[in-house]
């Protein structure tokens, strides 16, 4: 049996998973229908869909380049529209043993809310030819095509301004897909429409450290800000951190994260006393000169949950699943937008060279592999915090050794401090970091000491006159 090249696809969710799918598939002869549940706003605005939109995101710098790739000059078109261009070597970057913060170049990143990168990629995704974008489209039901004849899937679902919030509507949808496309995130129904379609559920993995974030924006007028960004991580010993990165229309986001009973809370007295109390005021300081614009937002779904559809050996054809709705991380490490990005890229490869038998689980794994890293790096982190999972052996002994290039790091190594960079920003494989010259100077710094430590930075330099608030420390 021959290659086949889907004519219809359809991807359920419109998020940046999903836009990323729809660009991966468009193709001359090929209609590609990207289903909503929200009504899209037509300017950049926060949506129901993207609970998490209002919170800081960061975009690795391996995100970018697949992005770029997707839909080139995305880049620029984001910094037209605001967003901030700057060099990750110069973020104030507070580890768990010092600063780490180089003043070298390592990668460009841009900082922008998430409303406005949706926004910039959907206007590009719905300029593709054959790209079909359906809002207020709530999905109903999946069923399989009954033959040779019919497509692999058919959507059921309702549409209509109202369909959103599950009132009636009198327009009845129907979709035929040869290929179908789950970009719904952690909200993914797709086990339940599996389990009606008589395939067996998938094993999921779940790592939850009971994280939670909150953030506020700030504008910075007649405000100075040395670094770029600055960021307190949380600890194990410290469990709440802190980071500020600045956004289009010259504004910051400013966010708090912290575990269990030091999550951050959503009231503004309480979210700028969360703040005085890290562990430095780096963050508190530059939120102090600002002046806050909007409430205090919170997430709290932030557990690392992956499916794995790749095991199931009666795996339907013509269904593949990406983003959240495959493997979802917690937020604070930046991943997820990174692997939608590069799964997008794996499709793309795989819909040009055509879909033989089997293909289906076979692109399922690779989205597998492309998550791998991402999420050794995010579960081995959050087993630090969570008391519900211990780590395995060599998920502690990954752990123990990060803290190590984290010393390093603090102390001024230039090898581990761009080592590092390059494996979180996803640029290089993981082996990188028991590179021989990495272990010399762990061996050397337990042998000789570790040397002066990277001083902090300042962070404010000209302001107008703040306000004088009494310090509260968190307990």
């Amino acid at each position: 049996m021959g290659r086949r090249r889907p004519s219809r696809v359809v991807v359920l969710g419109a998020g940046l998973a999903g836009a990323f799918a729809a660009a991966a598939a468009a193709a001359p002869g090929r209609t590609v229908t990207l289903v909503e549940r929200d009504v899209l706003p037509t300017e950049p605005a926060a949506r129901p869909g993207v609970p998490q939109g209002r919170l800081l995101h960061v975009y690795l710098h391996r995100g970018l380049l697949a992005i770029e790739e997707l839909l080139p000059g995305f880049r620029g078109e984001m910094q037209a529209a605001g967003a901030v261009s700057f060099d990750s070597g110069d973020l104030a970057w507070l580890g768990e043993f010092g600063w780490g913060s180089t003043g070298r170049r390592q990668f460009p990143l841009l900082s922008a809310t998430r409303p406005l990168v949706e926004h910039v990629v959907l206007e590009r995704v719905r300029a593709l030819p054959g790209v079909v974008v359906r809002d207020g489209v709530r999905v109903q039901r999946l069923r399989r095509g009954a033959g040779p004849d019919e497509p692999a899937w058919w959507v059921d679902g309702v549409a209509g301004s109202d369909a959103a919030d599950g009132a009636a509507s009198d327009e009845r949808l129907t979709l035929a897909a040869d290929l179908l496309v789950d970009a719904t995130g952690r909200s993914s129904r797709l086990p339940v429409w599996l389990a009606a379609a008589g395939v067996r559920a998938a094993e999921v993995s779940e790592v939850d450290a009971h994280i939670g974030y909150a953030a506020r924006r700030y504008a910075m007028d007649g405000v100075e800000v040395v670094p770029p960004g600055v960021v307190v991580l949380q600890t194990p010993r410290d469990p709440a951190g802190g980071i500020a990165l600045p956004v289009e229309d010259g504004r910051w986001l400013v966010g708090a994260i912290g575990a269990g009973d030091l999550r951050p809370p959503r009231d503004a007295e309480g979210f700028t006393r969360f703040l005085d109390g890290l562990r430095h005021d780096a963050v508190a300081q530059l939120a102090r000169a600002g002046t806050p614009e909007g409430d205090v937002v919170v997430h709290r779904q932030t557990g690392n949950r992956r499916h794995h559809y790749e095991r199931v050996r009666d795996w339907p054809p013509g269904l593949l699943v990406v983003g959240d709705a495959l493997c979802a991380f917690n937020p604070v490490y930046g991943q997820g937008v990174t692997v939608a990005a590069c799964e997008a890229l794996v499709l793309r490869d795989a819909l040009r060279r055509g879909l033989a038998a089997g293909d289906e689980r076979r692109i399922l794994r690779r989205f597998v592999r492309v998550a791998a890293l991402p999420w050794a790096v995010a579960t081995s982190s959050d087993l630090r915090y969570s008391t519900d999972t211990r780590p395995s052996p060599l998920q502690a002994l990954l752990g123990r050794w990060t803290q190590e290039l984290d010393r390093l790091t603090s102390h001024g190594d230039v090898l581990a401090q761009s080592t590092v960079a390059r494996v979180y920003h996803l640029m290089a494989s993981p082996l990188l970091l028991v590179r021989p010259g990495l272990l010399r100077a762990a061996l050397r710094a337990r042998r000789h000491g570790y040397g002066p430590a990277v001083p902090a930075p300042e962070v404010i330099t000209r302001t107008a006159t703040l306000p004088d608030h009494p310090r509260v420390d968190t307990p």
